[in-house]
């Protein structure tokens, strides 16, 4: 069923026009630029948009950004083959750094070891979504690469605070969740910023 429901909604999210897309990256970022907890983070994990998946490239314009800094995952299956389908996060401005493509054809930054920090160190992730429910279930590309990074970290110490983007489109009634989803914290689409937690 899950595979079925992702094919489907990334179909959907595809079918977006590029003007449909310009108004959702412009109001997610402005929900998120107006936001406490965005506000109050230093250290902020990014992506890099991919598949029609919301832009967040122009949150590094706001006045803000300029106290942050961004971090871009990075695919630790080939640099790291002892940590297979876990995410690195390196310190990268994408507006001015070199980038190369993964295996994936996915956009990261260049690897270098001195940028990187640990997942448990970052502050806030925003984290793309395939599909998602109104009580924070998500529904990711499959591969659980930011379940497998975050169930590591732990809550009991110290958790960045996941927020999932994506388009009001991706919606579903109900998620079945599996036992190894890591929750999200909150949700933003170009409708609306909610916190479950």
């Amino acid at each position: 069923m899950r595979s079925s429901l992702r094919s489907q909604l990334r179909a959907t999210r595809r079918l977006l026009t590029p003007q449909q897309q310009y108004k959702a990256t412009a109001a997610v970022c402005r929900l998120l630029a107006c936001d406490a907890r965005f506000r109050l983070a230093r250290h902020i994990a990014l992506y890099l948009a991919n598949d029609g998946e919301v832009n967040l490239l122009p949150l590094l314009n706001y006045p803000l950004a300029s106290i942050k800094t961004p971090y871009l995952p990075l695919l630790s299956d080939v640099l790291r083959p002892w940590e297979p389908t876990r995410l690195l996060f390196q310190a990268c401005d994408p507006r001015h750094e070199l980038l190369t493509k993964n295996h994936y054809g996915i956009a990261e930054p260049v690897y270098d070891p001195t940028r990187l920090l640990p997942a448990a160190m970052l502050n806030l992730v925003l984290l793309p979504l395939v599909g998602f429910d109104a009580r924070g279930n998500r529904l990711g590309m499959g591969k659980g690469y930011y379940d497998r990074t975050f169930a590591q970290t732990g809550r009991a110490w110290h958790q960045p605070v996941l927020l999932g983007v994506a388009h009001s489109c991706q919606e579903v009634d109900k998620l079945p969740a599996a036992s190894w989803d890591v929750p999200l914290d909150g949700l933003v689409t170009e409708r609306e910023l909610v916190w479950f937690s």
